[in-house]
């Protein structure tokens, strides 16, 4: 049996791996602790609180999906994103002075 970390939970309820966590911690998801640190899930477990943890967070299925969407992006593309930031930037620097 193949036991999921806390990103692939976090995907799999579009919520902040912190999140995760501090579910963990308060004993309101099932768990297992790994070397007393790290937390570890059976599928099972998540796919049967899923409903209630989506119910209180009040996120629908979509935009569950949107979320981690945008999360993925942004994940993926942090380099470029950070990179495009800064060329604008030094650019705006060196324009500025133009006009």
């Amino acid at each position: 049996m193949k036991l999921l970390t806390t990103r692939e939970v976090s995907q799999e309820l579009g919520l902040l791996e912190k999140e995760v966590i501090q579910l963990a911690q308060e004993n309101k998801i099932p768990h297992f602790r790994i070397a007393g640190e790290f937390f570890r899930f059976k599928k099972e477990d998540i796919l049967r609180v899923k409903p209630k943890i989506k119910k209180k967070h009040g996120m629908g299925e979509n935009e569950i999906q949107l979320k981690n969407k945008a999360r993925e992006f942004i994940y993926f593309n942090d380099f470029y994103i950070g990179s495009a930031i800064i060329i604008l930037v030094l650019l705006w620097l060196i324009v500025k002075d133009f006009f």
